[in-house]
């Protein structure tokens, strides 16, 4: 027998669940805000070059594969970051400009140049370690 759906047909199923997606949400939503002001972060880092090259980046200026640089999904334009690949403990100061990745649990993509002096080109990805400096002015 057919029966119409009412108002009270919803409290059947478990209120703990829909709590447990409200919880989810709101920790999605406030994480990359909290992230941007850590002063540390550790995770995998990629590079990009090539195709990107004399293209505008997110903060407006063209980038430079040459340049030390990268992007970050969060920190500001203009932050200083000290870079060290965890394998090898080589270390580079990068200004960022871009916002990425977008790809994958990344948190930082290197320009080719920033990733020639952490000697990860080969690989491509690198487990990293960010220290934020701050927001003075061009690394490059």
């Amino acid at each position: 027998m057919y029966r119409p759906f009412t108002a009270t047909d919803h409290r059947q199923k478990p209120r703990t669940r829909r709590r447990g997606f409200l919880a989810l949400g709101v920790l999605a939503l406030l994480l990359p805000f909290g992230a941007s002001h850590a002063a540390i972060q550790e995770g995998a880092v990629s590079w990009y070059g090539g195709k990107f090259h004399q293209r505008p980046t997110a903060s407006g200026e063209l980038f430079n594969a040459n340049a030390l640089t990268m992007a970050h999904p969060t920190l500001p334009f203009g932050t200083k970051v000290k870079v060290t690949n965890l394998r090898n403990g080589r270390s580079v100061v990068v200004r960022v400009n871009d916002r990425g990745p977008f790809v994958g649990h990344r948190i930082g993509d290197l320009s080719r140049a920033a990733a020639e002096a952490l000697g990860m080109m080969k690989r491509g990805v690198a487990r990293a370690r960010f220290e934020i400096l701050g927001d003075n002015g061009p690394a490059d």
